[in-house]
């Protein structure tokens, strides 16, 4: 592997590791303010929501400059969330802009990789991609628990004194804004990768016009739309997850946001093992032969329900993660090629990024009503993990088909 995908690998970790911080802070942010529980899910929305509405825009973007001048300019944003969050911004409103850089990054980042590598490699290096996408999760989660957990307050004390929005979050606020600042200093070492691409017309209409034509390409594509159709579904399921694993560990174990976040890595902790064990043992042209774990995956969630310790139900989580990482990296591998062939780097990410994000804002946009509506807990978990497997099964009929 060259030296320039190591050092978008460590932009990306620091990013990442950062952005999950920053989701565990804003929620901790909303309690503090005595939010109504629906702005939870909110969050996650005003996050992805740039990923759907500038998806027309970004792959473009992406493609017309250096990919690491994107880079710096999308980390750029999300330092300025940062500060409009410590300035005392409301943090459905601060999320919102880092979802913005996050959103231009998307494409620059894994339109660089195939760039930067042959197509043999993209496996491989998706799969140190993953890992480190993954472990920047659970490093994530682990470190927006210690930012939230009772020992911050006592370091946010000098700040809270000249603090206009006196919040007990000072502290922690700043150490993500300090790696914010790192990751956009290593931006600027991103070196160009020497690729080119035909000038295409930047007005709004032209651009929406071609990239509904991409979308096409792309899901009537075999591999494509298959490869599609799995990393939308699983995107959208895991994003509401996510929250529900938070909701779960607080309803039915006891315990504090902190905690559950901790609890919330240990998923993500199993995703590496099974990006790991895929590289090794998947080819891309296998990536298609994994479908049935992906139903299993679904069947084992709703366990949740008959677990009543942390230990119990991190073995699962663990378990539940293994699987979905040794499916899910195979399958963007081969979307990624196959966009990267039909299309171009960025512009077939960008198509990714609007289908997957759609697919989680449409999931937590559900999530959200169900919690204005107060639905149990149980019958949520039930109801996801049918979407999964049954949503899984769909697509593996149509493939044998």
């Amino acid at each position: 592997m060259p030296t320039a995908f190591y050092l978008v690998l460590g932009v990306q970790f620091l990013s990442t590791l950062a952005d999950n911080a920053f989701l565990i802070v804003a929620i901790a942010r909303v309690m503090e303010l005595s939010g109504p529980a629906w702005l939870i899910p909110l969050l996650k929305i005003s996050f992805t929501l740039f990923y759907v509405l500038l998806a027309p825009f970004v792959g473009p973007l992406a493609d017309a400059m250096p990919k690491g001048r994107v880079m710096l300019l999308a980390n750029a944003l999300k330092v300025l969330a940062l500060l409009l969050l410590l300035s005392g911004c409301n943090p459905v409103l601060a999320i919102g802009l880092a979802g913005f850089g996050s959103a231009m990054y998307a494409p620059a980042k894994y339109g660089l990789i195939t760039e930067l590598l042959p197509v043999r490699e993209l496996v491989r290096a998706n799969g140190y991609f993953e890992s480190a996408t993954v472990c920047a999760v659970i490093l994530g989660t682990v470190l927006g628990g210690l930012l939230v957990s009772p020992l911050m307050p006592l370091l946010s004390m000098p700040f809270v004194l000249v603090q206009a929005a006196p919040t007990a979050l000072v502290a922690g606020m700043l150490v993500l804004l300090s790696m914010n600042a790192v990751a956009l200093l290593l931006s600027v070492l991103v070196r160009d990768s020497g690729a080119r691409y035909d000038r295409h017309s930047f007005h709004p209409r032209a651009l929406l016009r071609r990239f509904w034509s991409e979308n096409r390409v792309l899901w009537r594509d075999a591999l494509g739309g298959l490869s599609m159709s799995v990393t939308t579904l699983l995107w959208g399921v895991g994003a509401t997850l996510q929250l529900i694993v938070l909701r779960w560990a607080h309803e039915a174990l006891g315990l504090p946001l902190a905690q559950a976040a901790y609890l919330q890595g240990v998923t993500a902790l199993g995703v590496v093992l099974g990006a790991v064990l895929a590289t090794r043992w998947v080819a891309l042209a296998q990536a298609q032969r994994l479908l049935p774990v992906g139903m299993v995956m679904g069947l084992l969630v709703p366990l949740l329900l008959c677990i009543s310790n942390p230990f119990t139900a991190a073995l699962l989580l663990v378990l539940v993660g293994a699987l979905a990482g040794f499916f899910v990296v195979p399958m963007n591998a081969l979307l990624q090629h196959r966009g990267c062939t039909l299309l171009t780097a960025g512009r077939s990410i960008a198509v990714q990024g609007f289908n997957e994000n759609g697919g989680m804002l449409l999931m937590l946009g559900f999530y959200a009503g169900a919690i204005a509506l107060e639905v149990p807990l149980a019958p949520l978990i039930i109801g996801f993990a049918v979407m999964v497997s049954g949503g899984m099964l769909l697509i593996w009929l149509r493939s044998r088909a």
